[in-house]
């Protein structure tokens, strides 16, 4: 039984292997294989951490950024499938303590920033700020929002509708009028989207 089940990881490892080389090939469609294979498996994973479905919706899709944007250093010497869950839970753990420490310090000042949930939100640990430091805060909002408005229309909306008015998936496929799938489908692309427009300015991002 056991060697069975080695033959099968082996031949499940070997094809995300052909798919990993397509993505870095420049395959644009490529990744979405492997978010198919992998979308139960990590949200099981996921809901096993964080109870909220929009929660879980979202880590699900940052997770799935954080891999794409890390592909090209993805070391064939761990499984795939062992190296997107540690992305998976990595996420959440990060997820957890951020949402706990903005529990314990409501008045902690905040910067937008595409990371946690893709609009997250940059934890600025100095409470006291200095000038240079609001400036570059000030900068940083400013760039998340002209990056924003560069995005297509139908992309821009469900941003705003997300993370500026704060709905559920629910509330915006009720108010566009749009499946949920396709909700979803929009704002993993627009985050994507944005996540390539702000590495040119990356810098801005890192403390």
């Amino acid at each position: 039984m056991s060697e069975i089940k080695s033959r099968d990881n082996n031949i499940s490892q070997n094809e995300d292997l052909k798919v990993i080389e397509r993505i870095l090939a420049g395959d644009n469609n490529a990744f979405g294989i492997l978010q198919k294979k992998y979308q139960n498996v990590l949200s099981s994973l996921i809901r096993k951490m964080v109870k909220d479905e929009d929660d879980i919706d979202d880590l699900l899709q940052e997770t799935y950024i954080k891999a794409y944007r890390a592909m090209d250093r993805y070391k064939s010497d761990f499984t795939f499938s062992a190296w997107i869950y540690r992305i998976a839970s990595n996420t959440c753990i990060d997820f957890l303590r951020k949402k706990r420490l903005n529990i314990i310090s409501l008045d902690k000042p905040i910067a937008g920033k595409d990371d946690d949930d893709d609009a997250i939100y940059m934890e600025i640990e100095d409470n006291s700020l200095q000038p240079d430091t609001e400036y570059i805060n000030q900068e940083r909002v400013k760039a998340l929002q002209t990056a924003i408005e560069n995005l297509p229309e139908k992309y821009r909306i469900i941003i705003k509708l997300r993370h500026d008015d704060e709905m559920d998936y629910n509330e915006i496929s009720n108010r566009l009028d749009m499946p949920l799938g396709t909700v979803k489908a929009h704002l993993f692309r627009a985050r994507k989207m944005l996540l390539d427009d702000l590495k040119r300015i990356n810098y801005m991002f890192t403390d």
